[in-house]
């Protein structure tokens, strides 16, 4: 359930600039005026309005604050570990505050071993009283055009991204000849040929608005190896390519 919930069932929604938050232990929120804040960690009221990772060493007594100054609210980092927010942007306790938009903002906060700990920010806006649309029709996403080779091409370099493994990476343009030279061996795979189908389907995508960059940034020079990561992370995120694609890559499919 998110905050949006109570609004889809007919209650009253909070004026805007109502601040809600909520951790798996409990919600709280406040309206904006000057002075409210919201505190949250691993301590016990009243040094903290919200708790969070209560058994967890890893997070502070008072690990973060979140205070109306009068025209928004501000997010800051109280605590030792790092916070994390959307884009993956950190805070450290000497990182300014960071103000919030309308809507809704997860924050991350890194415990022992492999744990995360969540806190839910959501700014009420003028626009949550949208009228529910349960019935219309789902948009569906975006499908970027590919060619059978461009997506076979995508998909022998891309077929980490395809597992869904963690922080994947690329094949390179040598690996993926060698195993396109294996998979469809009348097919005259090249380093050179790839790249030039990379950097024709790089120009066309950038052209039709392409939620990455793709191209390279010439006066802003600098590395440029993120590229294709990009593409494929957009491929991806679009279901674009998907992972029955993976089956393009079985020997002799008929190419």
């Amino acid at each position: 359930m998110n905050f949006h919930y109570s609004l889809a069932r007919g209650i009253d929604p909070a004026p805007p600039g109502t601040l809600h938050a909520r951790t798996v232990t409990g919600a709280v929120e406040a309206p904006p005026s000057p002075g409210a804040a919201i505190r949250f960690g691993r301590g016990e009221p009243p040094a903290v309005d919200l708790s969070l990772g209560r058994d967890d060493l890893r997070v502070s007594r008072r690990h973060g604050e979140v205070s109306y100054d009068g025209r928004r609210w501000w997010l800051r980092n109280t605590g030792q570990q790092l916070l994390r927010l959307p884009r993956g942007r950190l805070m450290h306790i000497t990182t300014e505050p960071v103000p919030l938009d309308a809507g809704y903002t997860p924050v991350f906060v890194r415990g022992s071993g492999h744990r995360e700990h969540l806190v839910e920010l959501y700014v009420a806006g003028h626009d949550d009283a949208r009228t529910p649309r349960r019935a219309d029709v789902t948009l569906p996403p975006k499908i970027w055009p590919l060619n059978d080779d461009e997506r076979l091409l995508l998909v022998v370099l891309g077929q980490r991204y395809l597992l869904y493994e963690e922080s994947p990476s690329p094949l390179s343009y040598r690996q993926a000849a060698e195993q396109l030279a294996y998979l469809r061996p009348h097919g005259r795979w090249r380093e050179r040929r790839i790249e030039n189908k990379i950097e024709a389907v790089r120009r066309r995508l950038h052209a039709g608005g392409f939620p990455y960059p793709v191209l390279h940034d010439k006066a802003a020079g600098g590395p440029s190896d993120n590229l294709l990561h990009n593409l494929l992370r957009g491929l991806v995120e679009s279901t674009t390519l998907v992972p029955p694609h993976l089956e393009l890559m079985e020997e002799d499919s008929g190419s």
